[in-house]
């Protein structure tokens, strides 16, 4: 097969919505369609058909978490605790067996950061940490040029973080009541406000929360990961006056303890999303791609 001919099919299966593409190797995206992330039984069977339809010849799945992402493990492919009750320990790859084809999974936030790395911002780097700021948070982690697997994968939503004086008791995750998910995800604003974080953007104190916290969590993933580049995305980061302030803020909380050309670069190191929101596709497609050149 001449691999640039090749139909690679991408499914970015997200808490929300699962998105279903066919794209080229070269990042091409040439269908696409997108289904809510319902149970198994009302969606995953006409998912199938739909690849199998376009005749793929294989298939990258970036799936929400936590998920088995080691191939050597007995639960590779397959959800599990998750707050969506009706996919706990449902297994999503084999689901896709049947299509015969070469498959290659991974979490919805690493194919996101894969995608970057592959066709966005970070081309040419091997150490980047993306962050999806939305209905959940989520980081991709690659460390090295690998995407970062381990006794599982990076959760590194759910750090813990200091809450804000008088901000007690607006934790929206169910299991933790300080952690950056449940601090500064989408439903923590709505919860914590009344109102979606698109109907407050006039609102300066929402957004100075918002950014101490974002801030936080990008001084851990700093001195934990040491990126070369911290990508932000998600519905939240639309409110792009947050930008300047995590950045400011980010720097305020390392208090020069690191010093190097990136964190001289600021702006150039928190960056926004890139690939037009496509990111997550593109990192399916390459996902797809590299389980087919295998």
């Amino acid at each position: 097969m001449n691999m640039g001919e090749a139909r690679i099919g991408a499914l970015e299966a997200g808490g929300t919505k699962m998105v279903l593409s066919v794209g080229a190797p070269d990042g091409t995206i040439e269908e696409r369609t997108e289904i809510p992330t319902l149970g198994p039984a009302d969606c995953v069977d006409r998912m199938v058909a739909w690849f199998a339809e376009r005749k793929v010849d294989a298939l990258g799945i970036g799936a929400f978490g936590p998920t088995g992402v080691s191939p050597a493990s007995p639960d590779y492919g397959r959800i599990l605790e998750t707050p969506k009750t009706a996919w706990r320990h449902f297994d999503l790859l084999g689901a896709f067996r049947p299509l015969g084809i070469p498959m290659g999974y991974d979490t919805d936030v690493n194919a996101a950061c894969l995608g970057e790395v592959t066709f966005g911002a970070a081309r040419g780097l091997d150490n980047v940490v993306y962050v999806t700021i939305g209905t959940g948070i989520g980081a991709g982690v690659m460390v090295g040029g690998q995407l970062l697997h381990g006794m599982l994968h990076a959760e590194a939503g759910h750090i813990l973080l200091p809450v804000e004086p008088g901000d007690e008791g607006n934790s929206v995750c169910p299991y933790h009541p300080d952690c950056f998910e449940g601090l500064a995800s989408g439903p923590s604003i709505a919860h914590r406000w009344g109102a979606k974080g698109s109907e407050l953007a006039d609102r300066d104190e929402v957004w100075d929360l918002e950014s101490t916290y974002i801030a936080r969590g990008m001084e851990i993933y700093i001195a934990c990961y040491s990126p070369q580049m911290i990508i932000l995305g998600g519905g939240v980061m639309k409110q792009t006056q947050l930008f300047a302030q995590v950045r400011q803020k980010t720097l305020e909380y390392l208090n020069g303890y690191l010093v190097s050309p990136e964190l001289a670069d600021i702006d150039g190191y928190i960056v926004e999303a890139s690939c037009k929101g496509d990111q997550g596709v593109l990192g399916c497609v390459e996902l797809g791609r590299r389980a087919l050149m295998a």
